[in-house]
């Protein structure tokens, strides 16, 4: 039985999801809408070039070269600012604004960004309100965990969002306590899809079509963001929605070889090594031979050895 899916979002993953992997999984996939690893506003109107570093595909009016739609993801607490520069992002292109409540990093949380705003809802509210107000028929949407250390101002955190006029809601199904530690708490979602009267995304766990198709019965959410699944199962989005099987050993290594041709084009190809190792160890969850062509390269730091490894597999499966 099939889930019944509505919109299928590539969730923003900080170092992880950048323009490069966003650009390859829209290229192979039938994501909806893709979020941006989020700019960090503090005090300050940011310059252009700020958010096209972030967003390259504000270059070609907010689209991936795929097609699929991007929008600029916003981390920060002051209300006015981030009003200031949510208007800078839909100038620029963004296909709407999106607000970070929901980054557990310690360094982020300590800035009072992220997912420590979830400790205090009224300033979820003035911040999603002032936003709002300044983007008018602009598409907002925000993203949320249960709470912070509980779920106890759940409730609260949601209220917030909804009063303060936000287009479309999140849940990432764990605290932030939680981190990423199995399992989502999907269930939790389900009360706030039925009283809300905008669009519920559900978020958090989802690894496959059976993750998919027990989450939208669990929430109630026909919106689902995929983060990390769609790093261990790469086509993760036909699976679901069209009942493709999911990239054989071939079709996978042929994708790890694009990858590296466009990573080495690219102004972070001194990263490839390590960001290339970190793909593999989320393939390694789907994938046998994706852990084996770790181990074959996990000591490997030239990039010439690394790409004849996986050219050497490829020729053998």
């Amino acid at each position: 039985m099939n889930p019944t899916v509505d919109k299928l979002i590539l969730a923003p993953m900080e170092g992880v999801a950048d323009a490069l992997m966003r650009d390859l999984l829209t290229s192979i996939n039938c994501f909806d809408l893709c979020i941006t690893e989020f700019v960090r506003v503090v005090d300050q109107k940011l310059p252009a070039h700020v958010f096209k570093r972030i967003s390259p595909e504000l270059n070609n009016q907010g689209y991936t070269p795929a097609g699929t739609p991007v929008r600029v993801q916003l981390l920060g607490q002051d209300p006015n600012w981030l009003a200031e520069n949510a208007l800078t992002a839909i100038a620029l292109g963004s296909h709407g604004v999106d607000l970070n409540f929901g980054c557990p990093a310690k360094t982020v949380n300590k800035s009072k960004g992220g997912a420590v705003l979830l400790k205090t809802p009224e300033q979820i509210y003035r911040i999603i309100s002032t936003v709002k107000s300044a983007l008018g028929s602009q598409t907002l949407s925000a993203k949320i965990r249960l709470g912070f250390d509980s779920t106890e101002l759940f409730d609260e955190i949601v209220d917030a969002v909804l009063a303060g006029g936000a287009d479309q809601l999140t849940i990432h199904a764990r605290t932030k306590a939680d981190g990423y530690r199995p399992p989502a708490h999907w269930h939790f979602i389900k009360p706030v899809t039925e009283r809300a009267n905008i669009d519920i995304i559900a978020n958090g766990e989802i690894w496959s079509k059976t993750d998919a198709h027990n989450c939208y019965l669990q929430s109630n959410c026909a919106s689902l963001m995929i983060g990390r699944g769609a790093l261990s199962l790469p086509n993760i989005t036909h699976v679901i929605r069209n009942n493709h099987a999911p990239y054989n050993d071939k079709e996978l290594l042929q994708l790890l070889l694009l990858y590296c041709e466009k990573e080495l084009k690219g102004d972070k190809s001194f990263y490839f090594s390590s960001r290339l190792k970190q793909w593999l160890r989320y393939l390694s969850r789907n994938y046998p031979s994706a852990k084996i062509l770790f181990d074959a390269v996990k000591r490997l730091k030239d990039k010439n050895e690394i790409i004849e490894q996986i050219s050497f597999h490829s020729r053998n499966v």
